[in-house]
């Protein structure tokens, strides 16, 4: 018979109590409770949150999987946009403050309690019919309209924080979608030019602070492929290895970093998660309990610890109150049994 020391090279120990720093794929015998235990890779997993309280489309997010907050959006029926906001605890949503300015599709960056939200859609009718430049920030108990981007902006993406923040892309009304290269870089007070994005278009997601930022994925469209992925420095932008999902309006974690991200979901439909390790993107075998097709600006977390609040679901208009939360691989000790 095979022993297991002619298996793995080491016997199975006998300790009193469970080792201080394991190995993985170590095993013992714990005498003091007459246990067999091992010590292994748990693999990463989304798993069920609490549900918000509206089912709003189009909303920004941004934070912590602890500490997530969404503002604004659209109901199902459009109109009016909202201005609610909903904070997250880890379990459960309560009501924050209201913004000044209702708006969907708008950018965001920064915490639950230091927040930055600006632009979107005001007027909804058959279609997006008017649109903003106004900023707020947010305390954690209330909103307060700041300095304006300068020019009405929608459908982009944010990163870093309040005091540091960072505008990707996006679409200015008044001008071709598909011409949308614009950056501008937020201090806390005023917004002023950063180094224009090389590949144009909406949609695009972003992760990491305003020096150190990452981008990645966009809308359909003649200037690139929905997979494009980009670094920037905080003066220029650097292509980099495109992500494998061919889907866009994706979910991103927007407190992950330019070296460790997620992509997650997506139009058309898709569950799939992919994991940016600072090189490429590959697809991660966890997947969405819960297809999400369009997940606008929401999202948040790390590439560890995810966060998907809501978004909108296929056909397009429908919001879901639906929350999934993204647990990273870990070791872990675990009670070996033989079922």
């Amino acid at each position: 018979m095979t022993t297991f020391k002619e298996i793995s090279g080491q016997l199975i120990r006998t300790l009193s109590s469970d080792p201080a720093n394991p190995q993985e794929g170590q095993i013992w015998y714990n005498s003091t409770i007459g246990v067999l235990k091992g010590y292994e890779l748990v693999a990463a997993a989304w798993a069920s949150g609490g549900n918000l309280s509206n089912s709003f489309a189009s909303r920004a997010g941004f934070g912590t999987q602890t500490a997530t907050l969404v503002a604004c959006g659209y109901p199902p029926s459009v109109p009016p946009i909202s201005t609610a906001t909903e904070e997250y605890d880890g379990s459960s949503w309560t009501s924050g403050g209201a913004t000044n300015t209702g708006r969907a599709m708008a950018l965001s960056f920064g915490t639950q309690t230091a927040g930055t939200i600006f632009g979107g859609g005001t007027t909804f009718s058959a279609g997006f019919t008017a649109f903003t430049d106004a900023t707020e920030e947010y305390n954690g108990s209330a909103w307060t309209t700041v300095n304006p981007y300068g020019a009405n902006i929608w459908y982009g993406g944010g990163a870093g924080t309040q005091t540091a923040g960072l505008q990707i892309a996006g679409l200015f009304p008044s001008s071709s979608p598909t011409s949308q290269v614009t950056i501008k870089e937020y201090d806390g007070t005023n917004w002023t030019a950063g180094g224009n994005i090389t590949t144009a278009g909406n949609a695009r997601r972003g992760s990491g602070t305003q020096t150190a930022a990452l981008a990645a994925s966009k809308a359909p469209g003649p200037t690139g492929p929905t997979t494009v992925t980009e670094s920037y420095d905080g003066t220029s932008w650097t292509s980099l290895n495109p992500s494998n999902t061919t889907s866009a309006y994706r979910g991103v974690s927007t407190g992950g970093s330019q070296t460790a991200s997620l992509l997650f979901g997506g139009e058309p439909v898709t569950a799939a998660t992919e994991e940016w390790d600072g090189t490429s993107w590959s697809i991660n075998p966890a997947t969405l309990g819960s297809t999400v097709g369009s997940a606008a600006q929401t999202g948040g977390g790390t590439a560890a610890a995810a966060i998907m609040p809501g978004g909108e679901l296929i056909p397009p208009g429908a919001g879901t109150n639906i929350t999934q939360e993204y647990t990273g691989a870990f070791l872990s000790t675990k009670t070996l049994t033989t079922s």
